[in-house]
């Protein structure tokens, strides 16, 4: 068939383990960012939702981290988080794992991505299933870009592999709807935690809802580090939606939430 919808999200854990914390206007408002992409994605009538999330060490470590890598299971478990911090519910999700080796099969034709029969999911994932799927109704694809341990690809490379993305959804005949995740700025884990640069992110969503290829390759990672700390490095997953749905997009969300220490965002971009 072809790939039917495509969105970028946040999914620093902040977002539901301390949203009691979050100024109620700036809370509910992403908030009902994220009902409406709920919306937005179960009117496309998807058979598989795949999500490009940032591997936080819950599946791979540094003696073996693949640049790209995909799910294959029957089922996930997730999260792995402490419950009382993360806020989440624990659940088993729905995998499609021929779905997975078709499309698997078909990226591989471009990028080496790695493939995993078990996969663990993290607040990488869970946050934006937390808010998109919370009847736990639909069946879940997980990939990952590496955003952690460098090296890391290039964004030439990640933008290459939403093209491997798009290339795969198009070969399928199942619909097919793609969700990528991460942060703009932030600085986790850190004495910075909660900075956020809010200049820089408007300029990063101008280029990606321009879909503006050279301007989103355009960053160094050194530049990123400066300036959106090493969470910025999960633009890749921004870059790579952009690839793979070609079109412009817009930003329904996107406010700085220091509790929550990020730049949240919720965006669409249309499919060309």
């Amino acid at each position: 068939m072809s790939l039917v919808f495509a969105g970028v999200c946040s999914h620093a854990p902040g977002i539901t383990g301390r949203d009691e914390r979050a100024p109620t206007d700036l809370r509910d408002g992403l908030y009902a960012a994220f009902g409406d992409m709920q919306q937005r994605l179960h009117a496309a009538r998807p058979d598989a939702l795949i999500v490009v999330a940032a591997e936080h060490f819950a599946n791979f470590f540094m003696d073996n981290m693949p640049a790209y890598a995909m799910g294959m299971a029957e089922t996930y478990c997730g999260p792995i988080e402490d419950l009382d911090w993360l806020r989440i519910s624990r659940r088993v999700v729905r995998g499609a794992p021929d779905l997975s080796r078709r499309l698997v099969t078909e990226i591989l034709e471009t990028v080496d991505i790695a493939y995993a029969e078990e996969w663990r999911f993290d607040h990488g994932i869970m946050v934006p299933l937390h808010f998109l799927d919370p009847d736990n109704a639909l069946r879940i694809i997980p990939a990952n870009i590496n955003c952690q341990g460098p090296p890391l690809t290039p964004l030439s490379r990640a933008w290459a592999f939403g093209e491997a993305l798009r290339r795969a959804a198009d070969a399928v005949p199942e619909r097919i709807a793609l969700v990528c995740t991460g942060g703009i700025s932030h600085w986790p884990a850190t004495p910075d935690s909660g900075r956020i640069n809010e200049v820089w992110d408007r300029e990063f969503l101008a280029r990606w809802t321009r879909n503006d290829r050279a301007g989103l390759l355009g960053y160094t990672d050194a530049e990123t580090y400066a300036e959106a700390g090493q969470g910025g490095f999960e633009i890749r997953t921004f870059i790579a939606a952009a690839a793979a749905a070609r079109g412009t997009g817009t930003v329904h969300y996107y406010q700085p939430i220091p509790i929550f220490a990020v730049g949240c965002t919720v965006a669409t971009m249309e499919i060309v």
